[in-house]
């Protein structure tokens, strides 16, 4: 049993994990609504108007704020991590891109120049990607241990997709719905990366996002030939306390990451040649 004090009592903890994807994802629908509105208030509206309340919201609002794409911020936050590395463009491969823009960890990189791969095994991934982001290169195929085939959960809010059958029960609560199982081929992440990444290309990071599914992904890299400056990493339902024995935690540091930072979800693995904080090196100076 929980204590819920907004809530006025106990609950059962059984009931948590539904109460979790209702919490994180009840907003999507709202969000959905309300730009609906606005793009049909937009069309309506005078053009004289439209263009002086665009020139009112840059000069009041937009040149003083960032804007981000991800779902916590995680692109802002990678964003200071480039920062400190001095790394202004480079390459990023996105496991469980899921959209071009929408939640995406790599699309404010895509708007500066950056380009990379894209892996989202949702049947039209593909096409979506190569038309908002033709610089990229876009792969429709799930990521796992082995090569074959595995079933893939689709539900009504495709953020939600999963290969895992223990976090699509637990997902499929109202307002969200398993709409229907498929058959998807999958890869091992290093033969993928063989065939897909540029010759001679370094990746500067690499973000996982898979619905449970990422211990899968991160034991079928090829550690030896690719290596991630920065390695983000959905852990859900993981509590600080629990990262470090966490098994995906725990093959990262064997492969000498170490985590650095972390949002709701998301943990965020830096290799540990990448910062050292010794005072004697750049990034101790500057922040003695």
């Amino acid at each position: 049993m929980i204590w819920h004090p907004e809530r006025g009592g106990l609950e059962s903890s059984d009931e948590m994990p539904g109460m979790q994807v209702r919490d994180r994802y009840e907003s999507f629908a709202l969000w959905r609504t309300l730009l609906t509105m606005l793009k049909q208030i937009k069309r309506i509206m005078p053009a004289a108007l439209r263009k002086r309340l665009g020139r009112l919201y840059r000069e009041r609002w937009k040149e003083h704020a960032t804007k981000s794409y991800s779902q916590e911020g995680e692109d802002l936050l990678l964003a200071r991590i480039f920062e400190e590395l001095q790394v202004e463009t480079g390459f990023f491969v996105d496991i469980g891109a899921h959209h071009p823009k929408r939640f995406s960890n790599t699309y404010y990189f895509y708007r500066r120049g950056w380009c990379g791969i894209n892996v989202d095994p949702m049947p039209g991934s593909k096409r979506m990607f190569e038309r908002a982001r033709p610089r990229d290169i876009t792969v429709e195929c799930g990521v796992g241990a082995k090569a074959g085939v595995l079933e893939y959960f689709s539900f009504n809010e495709p953020a939600l997709n999963t290969f895992s059958a223990t976090e699509a029960r637990k997902k499929d609560v109202p307002p969200y719905r398993l709409v229907e199982r498929l058959q998807i081929p999958v890869r091992p992440l290093g033969p993928l990366l063989d065939e897909h990444l540029p010759e001679g290309t370094r990746i500067d990071f690499m973000t996982i996002d898979v619905e449970g599914f990422d211990h899968e992904v991160i034991a079928s890299n090829d550690w030896n030939r690719y290596r991630p400056r920065v390695i983000l990493i959905e852990l859900l339902n993981t509590r600080i306390e629990e990262i470090e024995t966490h098994q995906t935690s725990r093959l990262l540091h064997a492969q000498d990451y170490r985590l650095f930072a972390k949002t709701l979800n998301t943990c965020f693995f830096v290799a540990c040649e990448e910062f050292n904080h010794d005072a004697d090196t750049e990034y101790g100076k500057r922040h003695e």
